[in-house]
């Protein structure tokens, strides 16, 4: 009878111990995140990250605001971009404000290709080069906080 009581309190014991570790591993803010649906119609923000050399910026920008600047302008849930230049690291940061990730993520690839096609296209014939000078180094999303 004792061991039964003592093999029925370790059980408990375990149980209980169990029970306090999952309770403090739970991350009680994410039971308050977003549903995915909920997600995908929230703001959202694209970030990309380029090399740029210095000699290439002006050239940079200029195609930015030949090519890309009209194609987004007519994009359904386009609401505006960001463009930065580090001058030391020659680093050029973009940043596109979508309405919604289902938007944004709902352009086909194949449209996004051919403009890259034409923004390259510009920039190599305005450097008297034969390949793209930009390289990708990130591409990512940031969410919109508060």
């Amino acid at each position: 009878m004792k061991l039964k009581l003592k093999r029925k309190f370790q059980q408990f014991c375990l149980i209980l111990i169990c029970l306090v570790v999952f309770i403090f591993q739970s991350d009680i803010p994410n039971l308050k995140a977003l549903t995915m649906d909920s997600y995908q119609s929230e703001m959202i923000i694209e970030e990309l990250r380029l090399k740029v050399p210095a000699e290439a910026k002006a050239a940079w920008l200029n195609a930015e605001k030949e090519i890309w600047d009209p194609w987004l302008s007519s994009q359904d849930g386009f609401l505006g971009r960001q463009l930065f230049w580090d001058k030391e690291k020659e680093e050029a940061l973009i940043l596109v404000n979508w309405k919604s990730k289902k938007l944004w993520k709902s352009i086909p690839m194949s449209e996004v290709n051919k403009v890259q096609v034409k923004f390259e296209d510009n920039v190599k014939t305005a450097l008297n080069v034969s390949k793209n000078p930009f390289q990708l180094i990130r591409e990512g999303e940031l969410d919109k906080q508060g």
